[in-house]
Formats: structure tokens, sequence, C-alpha cells
């Protein structure tokens, strides 16, 4: 006879899931991981009780979401939450299957050996397991009004799509986005050879970090651009060694081949393969629909939606184009895109050398994904006939260019920024009077044609945006 798995099973396992309902902490091992900064940001969301909202956790596989949620536990718990009044769940194991987000919360309730009604702090790990889980949570935010539920899960598009069509007014989303440099720097315990300083712009000061040692700092810059995508991968030699193994089987193939096609009911697997290894390749060149349909073979007809399922599961980002006085395109026939983490392009190839002949592509990369996890800030290119600039920022009110970057690994503009012929016309036409130019290892600021051009090295620049994302947010709620 087959056996069914009984109340008693499941209350068990809730149990032996929520260890801090005995010890008072969590596990001695997760706890000694160092906490991504992010963490910061998400603290507030969690404690804030005033407006009735559960926070869902998304952001791509193996960035460290359910660490994070773990290391928020013991906040609760140091803040004076009673550890018996706080519940995790992961809803990816097998014994939950069929069984509701509203009866999962009775029975962890039940097993903790509680009776209280109110002030429960619950947390459902990988929450898309759950059909229609969004439905199920808005119902416990409207029925449980002094409990606070805490949602994540790694298929960002299928969280991103559910929780605006169903969680408006009931859910806050917060995105946790791969490593940025600067937290690389940190998780390595690298901050000694960091130093902050300020460069004087006209009429302004900007704060920028750097380092003294800049041959080691560039070396970690390669090692981030090659595999720091991943908090696992910082500190592991083995997924070093071959990451294609690692994040390949673990990330990008599961988005591809189970995420991305069971909730958009994908059934050629092989075509969407096949563009997102085309994008990888070719991470910051400039593509068209008729082009990007030719090279990966995809018909042009489902090429659209099919980019639009990528960038839901965070696996790239579009950048549209501006021409050379600054002004959008009325219809976007062209436009770049990058890789949202430049270590997905070394796992399905070959790690870089900072003498690789894709660096360049590379460099510029890493440094657009240190500026795409901000969500008050859409990077824009400008292209024209005989000319580019890598990175413009419109202005909101006038939605004129309001600074400009070029991305460079080598030191040869510093010496001959009058070879920068795009840029200076770019700022010449839009009246910008400063930009900034990243450098192999040079730093510094030269005038040419009343334009004052910072020279900041790449590694400098990536570790300098990824702080300021960070401190922005505190300071602006993101």
């Amino acid at each position: 006879m087959i056996r069914e798995i009984s109340k008693e099973h499941i209350l068990d396992k809730i149990q032996n899931d929520n260890p801090w309902w005995i010890n008072g902490h969590i596990e001695q091992d997760i706890n000694e991981l160092t906490r991504r900064p992010y963490i910061e940001l998400l603290k507030p969301l969690v404690y804030q009780r005033e407006i009735n909202r559960a926070v869902v956790l998304m952001g791509p596989r193996r960035v460290g979401k359910t660490y994070m949620l773990y290391h928020m536990v013991e906040d609760l718990i140091q803040n004076g939450v009673p550890p018996q009044k706080i519940i995790f769940i992961k809803i990816d194991n097998p014994i939950y299957l069929n069984i509701s987000l509203e009866q999962l919360f009775a029975y962890a309730k039940e097993a903790s050996g509680l009776k209280e009604k109110d002030d429960w702090y619950v947390i459902y790990d990988e929450i898309q397991y759950c059909a229609n889980w969004e439905v199920h949570l808005k119902t416990l935010v409207d029925s449980y009004r002094k409990c606070k539920f805490i949602a994540s899960g790694s298929a960002a598009a299928a969280l991103k799509l559910a929780s605006n069509e169903s969680g408006a007014g009931r859910f806050t989303d917060f995105s946790l986005p791969p490593l940025t440099f600067y937290e690389y720097i940190s998780l390595k315990g690298l901050d000694h050879i960091i130093q902050p300083h300020l460069v004087k712009w006209p009429d302004d000061e900007i704060e920028i970090f750097s380092s003294p040692y800049m041959d080691e700092f560039n070396k970690h810059f390669l090692d981030y651009i090659n595999f720091g995508g991943y908090p696992e991968a910082v500190f592991s030699k083995e997924i070093q060694a071959d990451p294609g193994r690692y994040i390949k089987h673990d990330i990008i193939d599961k988005v591809l081949l189970k995420d991305i096609p069971g909730l958009y009911g994908i059934s050629d697997t092989m075509e969407l393969n096949s563009l997102f290894v085309t994008i990888a390749f070719n991470s910051g060149a400039e593509f068209s629909l008729e082009t990007l349909s030719r090279q990966s073979q995809v018909p042009k007809n489902t090429l659209k939606k099919y980019i639009e399922y990528l960038e839901a599961a965070f696996l790239i980002k579009r950048v549209k184009r501006i021409d050379q006085s600054g002004k959008r395109f009325k219809r976007d026939h062209f436009f770049k895109i990058y890789l949202t983490n430049p270590s997905l392009r070394g796992a399905l190839f070959t790690p870089i050398t900072s003498t690789d002949e894709m660096i360049g592509n590379l460099v510029e990369m890493a440094i657009f994904s240190q500026w795409i996890t901000n969500h008050w800030f859409t990077p824009w290119y400008a292209r024209w006939a005989n000319g580019e600039v890598d990175m413009v920022e419109l202005n909101a009110g006038t939605l004129k260019p309001a600074w400009a970057l070029e991305i460079k690994w080598t030191n040869r503009y510093f010496d001959k920024p009058n070879e920068l012929k795009s840029l200076l016309k770019f700022c010449s036409e839009n009246k910008l009077d400063r930009a900034i130019v990243t450098t192999l290892d040079k730093e510094g600021q030269k005038m040419q044609q009343c334009l004052t051009l910072q020279f900041v090295p790449s590694a400098s620049y990536a570790y300098t945006i990824g702080k300021n994302t960070l401190m922005k947010k505190r300071m602006f709620g993101g």
C-alpha cells in the first residue's frame, strides 16, 4: 500500500526548517557568511508596518536571495522579535505540493506551538513553485493585516509579471541584482586597498573611489568580470576553475529551459537558447531586429517577445539610442543589448584576459551592469553616421543630455584627448562642459576645447558606481 504524506510529516518538516524556534538563532555557518550590503535596503521594507504590503524579493538565480532572507531572520531576532513568530517555508520542497499558502501558514503556526493569531513574520522562499501564488499572497495580505509577509523567487520573469498584474497596491517589489564590483571587493575583504578622494568639477565636486595598487585592483576587476557576479563563486576555486559548469548548468540552462518556457509556454527552447548565445557573444553591440534575427536564426515575429522574456528574467538589458543632438528616435530600429552580469559570458565561452580582443566589450558590459540596477536612471547611448558615445543620461525634465561617458580600457586617450572626436563633438553640440572617460589605470583631469575631461580607471569607476548606487538608494529610497 502506498503511504500518503501525513500532516505530522509536514509539521515536522516545518519545524526542521525553522531551527531558531528552538536555538534562538539561525544556523552558525549561515550566520557567519558576510552580508550583502543590499540587506540594508531590504530591512526598512520588512520592518515597515504603516502600509499593509508584502515584500517580494526577486532576482536572477544564485545571487544570494535565500541567504539574505536567513540573515533577515537573524536581524529580526536581534531586534526583539520572538524567534517562534518568524516562519520560513521553502515552497520548492515537494512535500508542500498542492498545499495553499494560507494552509502552510496555518500548519506553521501549529508547528510553532504558539496560539497567537497576529504579529507573525512569514517568509515564503521560491514562491513561484506555488500555483497562482500572487492571488493567494494578496489574500493573505488582506486577511492578516497585522502580519508581515515576505516572498522570494528565482524565476524573476514569472515574479515580475505576476506581481505587476495581481499585486498592485499589495506588493512591494525588491530586486536583488548580481554582485556589484563594490560588493565583490567588500566580500573579498579588500576594502583596505580602496581610497576615496574628491574631484573638483566646474561648480561641483564628485567623490571617486580608487586604489594606489592599480595592478592588483585591475586583476580583481578581471576576476569580477569572469566569475564575480555570484556570491558562491567569489570564494570557490572549483567554480572559478570551471565557471561554465556551475553558471551555465545551474543558472543559464534553468532559466532558458525551465523558468521562461514554463511561464510563457515556449516550446522551442533551442530558438531561445540560440538567441541568448548570440546576444551573449555580442554583448554591447548594436543590433536591429533584422540583423539579430539573421544571426540567431530566430524568426523576427517571435524575436521581440523572446527579448522581452530575457529582459524580464534579468539576463539582459536593452539600451536605446539617441542621435548626436541628443534627440530620441520615434522608432527604435537600433538598440544595444548588454548582459546584466558579465560572468554569464565567461560561463558560455571562456574567461577573459587583460589583453583579449574582447576585453573592451567586457569592461563596457561590466560598467553598464553597475548602472542598470538603478531604478531612477535610464542609460542611453548616442550614435550617428560617423560617431558614437558609450553612455548618456537625459535630463528628466528637459530630455536633453545631462552628462556623457566614454568607456575605454587603455591610457591612449589620457595621453591624446584630442582623439576623442565623437565625445568632443557630442558635448560641444549639446553644450556639455564636462565628461568622464575611463582608462586602464591613469587618473586626472584635462581641458579640451573648453570641455573638462575627467579620466578615471575603469575599475575605479565601476567600484564608485556600485558603491554610490547603494548610498543613493539609502538616501532616496531607491
